[in-house]
This record gives C-alpha cells, sequence and structure tokens, in this order.
C-alpha cells in the first residue's frame, strides 16, 4: 500500500523501476525479497551481504526467477564492495547503514558501483520510530551487529548528497510496524515465530482500520507522523 512490489508499474518501490536489461545491486540483501522481485522483472542481480547463509538463500531464490539472466553473489561487509565501479544500473540498500561502523563510507562504494544515471533505494529506520526501541527494547537491539546508529533525516540526506548522489524523492511508511516492534518485546516470542495473542490482535485492529472507508487516508496520516521507515530514492549523475 505505500508503493512496495508494485507489478503492475514495474516499481521495486515508488520512483524506483526495474526491467530488463538493469544490473540491480543489492548491498545488504537479507535473504532476498528484494532481489526476487527485481529477478522477477527480467533483471541480472548482484547480491551481497555479511551473512554467508543470507547470501545463499538469496542467491537460491533469484535463480529459481526464469526471467532472470544471471545472479552472483558475494559474502562481504562491503568495507570496501568487492565489486568493480560503475557497473549497476539500480543499486538497493535498504536496513543496513544503520548497522555498519561507517555509514558515509558504505554509502561512499554504493555511490562508486552505480553507472552515470544509475536510480539508488535506500531505506533505513525514522529516528521516530527509533526513539520508542529506546525505551522498550533490550539493549542488544542497539549494540553490533544490529543498530548502532540512529539516522536522522539530516543525516541521510547529507550521506547521500556527500557521496555525488541526487536525490529524487523521499518517502515514509510504517506506522504498523513502529507499533509492531514496540508490543513485539514483552511477548517473549521469536521474531521469526512471532506467534502471540497480543500481535495478532494488533495485526486483526490494523486489518479493521484499512477495512474503514477512511482507512487509506488514516494509515498514510499515521505512516506520515511515526514512520518505522525513511526512503530516499536518488541518482547518480
Amino acid at each position: 500500500m505505500r508503493g512496495w512490489f508494485n507489478t503492475e508499474a514495474g516499481e521495486l518501490f515508488t520512483n524506483f523501476p526495474v526491467g530488463p536489461g538493469d544490473v540491480v545491486a543489492d548491498i545488504g540483501c537479507g535473504d532476498g525479497g528484494n532481489a526476487r522481485f527485481c529477478a522477477s522483472r527480467g533483471a541480472r542481480l548482484i547480491l551481497a551481504d555479511i551473512d554467508p547463509d543470507n547470501v545463499a538463500k538469496a542467491a537460491a531464490r533469484v535463480a529459481a526467477e526464469p526471467n532472470c539472466p544471471g545472479v552472483e553473489s558475494h559474502a562481504t561487509d562491503s568495507d570496501p564492495l568487492p565489486l568493480a565501479s560503475n557497473i549497476a544500473s539500480r543499486v538497493v540498500c535498504t536496513e543496513v547503514i544503520e548497522h555498519v561502523d561507517d555509514p558515509a563510507r558504505l554509502m561512499a562504494e554504493l555511490a562508486r558501483i552505480g553507472q552515470a544515471g544509475a536510480l539508488y533505494l535506500i531505506a533505513c529506520p525514522d529516528p521516530g520510530s527509533e526513539r520508542i526501541q529506546q525505551r522498550v527494547a533490550p539493549p542488544i537491539y542497539f549494540e553490533k551487529p544490529n543498530h548502532i546508529h540512529v539516522i536522522q533525516h539530516d543525516e541521510l540526506t547529507r550521506y547521500v548528497e556527500d557521496a555525488g548522489l541526487v536525490i529524487v524523492s523521499r518517502h515514509s511508511h510504517g506506522f504498523y510496524w513502529s507499533v509492531w516492534w514496540a508490543l513485539f518485546w514483552p511477548c517473549g516470542v521469536a521474531a521469526e515465530r512471532p506467534d502471540h495473542p497480543l500481535l495478532n490482535h494488533w495485526a486483526q485492529t490494523w486489518a479493521l482500520l484499512l477495512d474503514q472507508p477512511d482507512g487509506a487516508r488514516i494509515k498514510q496520516a499515521l505512516d506520515d507522523l511515526l514512520p518505522t521507515s525513511q526512503v530516499i530514492i536518488a541518482r547518480k549523475p
């Protein structure tokens, strides 16, 4: 509902189209959700993640897409990226820079691997949501290898622009997840299997809101006020 995985428009996210002929570098690819969408659009994938298991899972998901012309993968801490300069027409880096020691250095590496005219999809936690987590999450949430930076809006702008990229658009989303994570911690369940009445009731309440005649407008207002993620779409000149 906030622009992710728009098959009809061919966009991984709003203002971020992906199609045949694109080379997509997904840095911090996780288990490959974003990469799989790009592969289904006919793009070639370059995957990188610090976790070798994630890289293997993502590569398998991408390889299973019949439209994908190819995939290469790297287990790396991205400092530096083991990739040639100017190779990607699309660069994806979502929920990664808050984990690394030097966000500016990572952003410079992302800029280096993009071709002239390449589009960038950069996302990280919104500071409003992180302020809640600082009050309710266990200390490990803000320790390595988790979130070691709370990145303010102006900081993310500075990282992107100092790397030589031009901002195309800004977005925010995820009020649902800002609340979900605040409710998650007292439940005592694993994030991989978050089955608990409190979380289930929150999901049901949210679904009821969206079913109301004015639900979409209220959702957008809440997303704007307390998003879980801040997103920048940028271009390399």
